[in-house]
């Protein structure tokens, strides 16, 4: 699995896509929250808040996580590729992991420039350092168990087409079903609404962003995520 992890994570910063990632997901922050004069420019809020970030960042990874993820299995399907690695003496497993945690390590490197953020409000504080640090950590622990589940289903649907293409739109469309869709569903069904609500991801999201690490929070994510492993190793198996 290590190998593994080796090669996809130094793919990566071999091609252009590490430095497009890292580059569009802090120009896109960068822009909206200090250049944009719209409702999420932290300078324009009036105290020292980074909300707009923690709301701002799941839209951004419902692009940038499946464009990671979409060339995982499509491209080694679509060279044959695949037949090499299955000859090897690795398991489905450790191939799947192995990307799994090559695309996750790529997003947090994108996440890491970003705590100067959190400095920058910190600063901004009134006194300096007036900000609920328990927020923000919440929110970026809920940022990485986010991030865990996108990339779990855009390694799914990397195995459902030999278009790289198919698999980006296919992964940007599961996902944000799973973000969102289940919100927007809920609006019909008022007796249910909170039920409906909490078997989307947008809703644990939030809980944990609050700056509570509620177990079933927790367990939803990793149950989510495990079970687009699973579907994916399914999938392998059966090529």
């Amino acid at each position: 699995m290590i190998a593994i992890l080796k090669k996809e994570f130094n793919s990566f910063f071999a091609a252009p896509i590490a430095y497009l990632v890292i580059g569009v997901f802090l120009l896109i922050n960068g822009l909206f929250l200090w250049v944009f004069k719209d409702d999420f420019n932290i300078l324009n809020a009036g105290f020292a808040d980074i909300n707009s970030f923690f709301y701002l960042t799941p839209w951004i990874f419902l692009f940038l996580i499946p464009a990671i993820t979409m060339k995982s299995f499509a491209d080694e399907f679509n060279s044959g590729t695949i037949e090499i690695l299955k000859t090897r003496p690795i398991s489905n497993w450790q191939i799947i992991l192995g990307k799994f945690w090559a695309s996750l390590l790529l997003v947090i490197v994108a996440l890491v420039p970003t705590l100067i953020y959190v400095y920058t409000i910190y600063q901004l504080g009134s006194p300096i350092g007036n900000i609920d640090l328990g927020s923000i950590v919440g929110s970026y622990i809920g940022l990485l168990f986010l991030a865990t589940t996108y990339t779990a289903i855009g390694l799914f649907t990397s195995t459902l087409s030999k278009n790289q293409i198919v698999a980006f739109i296919l992964g940007v469309f599961i996902s944000f079903l799973l973000f969102y869709g289940f919100d927007a569903i809920s609006n019909s069904f008022s007796n249910q609404r909170i039920l409906i609500q909490k078997l989307g991801i947008n809703e644990h999201y939030k809980s944990i962003a609050r700056g509570v690490i509620d177990t079933r929070d927790l367990l939803y994510f990793t149950s989510v995520t495990l079970f687009f492993l699973f579907i994916t190793k399914n999938r392998l198996d059966n090529e």
